[in-house]
C-alpha cells in the first residue's frame, strides 16, 4: 500500500519528536545521576586554594527557608576552606522558624571562623532577617525591605466546604488537643489558646534575638517588632541594618574593618546540591513560556499560585512575610 506525501512527512515529524524526547530523557537522567547529592564548591576555588591566594566567598540565601542539612554541611566546609571572608547575599521572605534558626546557627559558626558581612539585595523579612542577623554588619539597598519581626501559624479550615458537600470527618483521639487544630472542625478556644502560646513564646525568642544582636533597648525594639517591613533607608535609623549599599560597600567594609583587601577575588559558593531546585513546582514555573503564559500579568498570577502551593509544604511555626496579591 502506497503512502501519500503528507503521511510520510507526518511520520518523519513524529519520529523526530520521539527521538528528541528520548534523548532529552536520557540526558536528564545522566545529569541527575552525576549531580545528585553533589554540593558545588566555589567556582575555581580548587585552583585558588591550591595556590594559597585565598578568595572571598559569595553565598546566596534565596527563596523559602526550611531545614536543610546540605546547606549546614556546605557552610561547615566553607568555614574550613581558605576563603578569607564571606559575603552573604539575602533575598528571601523567610520560612519556618526552625529552618531560620538552623541557618542562623550555621552562619554564626561560619562567622566565628571567617569575617562575614550580609548584603540584602531585595528582601530580608522575618526568618530571612533572622539569618541576616548572624552577621555583625548588615548592608541593604535604599529600597530593600527588611524586618517583619514576628511569627505565625496558618492552617486551612474546610468545615464550611465539607458541610456544603455533605461530608463529616469522624475521629477518635486520646485527648482534646491531640492534632488540633485540624481543619476539619471549628477551632476550639482551647486549641486556639494552645497555638497562641506557641506563637507568643517564639515571638519572645525572636524579639530577644533582635534586641541582643542589634543592640537595642526596649523602646527601640518596640518600634520595629510589630510585624511590618521597612525600607533600607528606614532601617538604618531603626538600627535594623548598619549601612546602605551593595557588594562594593561590603568589600570596602571588609577592607576597613577586617583588613581583607577589597581587590581580593570574589567567588560564588553554592549551598545547594546540583539540580536541588528541580522540584515539580520550579519546573512548572519554568514551563510558563512553553504553555503560552506570555504576558507579565499571567506569569505573576501563575507564579503566585506556584509559591502558594509551595508554602503549604512549610511545617510548624512560620517566620514568613507573604502579603497577598490584590485582584
Amino acid at each position: 500500500m502506497s503512502l501519500d506525501a503528507d503521511t510520510i512527512v507526518d511520520r518523519r515529524r513524529m519520529r523526530r519528536k520521539l527521538t528528541f524526547w528520548r534523548v532529552t530523557a536520557i540526558v536528564i537522567a545522566v545529569l541527575a545521576i552525576v549531580g545528585a547529592g553533589v554540593v558545588l564548591a566555589p567556582r575555581t576555588a580548587v585552583m585558588r586554594e591550591a595556590g594559597g591566594g585565598g578568595y572571598i566567598a559569595r553565598v546566596k540565601i534565596e527563596g523559602l527557608i526550611r531545614d536543610n542539612q546540605d546547606r549546614v554541611e556546605a557552610l561547615d566546609r566553607l568555614a574550613k576552606s581558605s576563603a578569607r571572608a564571606v559575603i552573604v547575599h539575602v533575598d528571601s521572605p523567610g520560612g519556618t522558624t526552625a529552618g531560620s534558626q538552623e541557618l542562623f546557627d550555621s552562619l554564626r559558626a561560619l562567622q566565628a571562623k571567617k569575617p562575614m558581612v550580609v548584603v540584602v539585595d531585595g528582601l530580608a523579612a522575618s526568618g530571612a532577617y533572622i539569618a541576616a542577623m548572624s552577621a555583625d554588619h548588615i548592608i541593604a539597598r535604599d529600597t530593600s525591605l527588611v524586618g517583619s519581626i514576628g511569627v505565625l501559624f496558618q492552617f486551612p479550615n474546610f468545615t464550611e466546604v465539607l458541610k456544603t458537600i455533605g461530608i463529616k470527618v469522624e475521629e477518635i483521639k486520646s485527648s482534646p488537643l491531640k492534632a488540633s487544630p485540624n481543619g476539619f472542625e471549628p477551632t476550639s478556644p482551647e486549641a486556639r489558646a494552645a497555638i497562641e502560646s506557641l506563637i507568643k513564646d517564639s515571638y519572645v525568642w525572636f524579639k530577644g534575638l533582635v534586641k541582643n544582636r542589634r543592640h537595642m533597648d526596649d523602646e527601640e525594639l518596640t518600634r520595629v517588632s510589630d510585624g511590618r517591613v521597612f525600607t533600607g533607608r528606614q532601617a538604618v535609623g531603626l538600627k535594623l541594618i548598619d549601612a546602605l549599599g551593595n557588594e562594593k560597600t561590603a568589600l570596602a567594609w571588609l577592607q576597613s574593618a577586617k583588613k581583607v583587601p577589597a581587590d581580593t577575588p570574589v567567588r560564588d559558593y553554592s549551598l545547594k546540591p546540583r539540580f536541588g531546585d528541580l522540584t515539580f513546582l520550579h519546573v512548572a514555573a519554568w514551563m510558563f513560556e512553553a504553555v503560552g503564559l506570555k504576558t507579565v500579568a499571567h506569569r505573576v498570577e501563575a507564579w503566585s499560585a506556584v509559591q502558594s502551593v509551595e508554602r503549604l509544604n512549610l511545617d510548624g511555626l512560620l517566620a514568613l512575610w507573604h502579603p497577598s496579591l490584590s485582584n
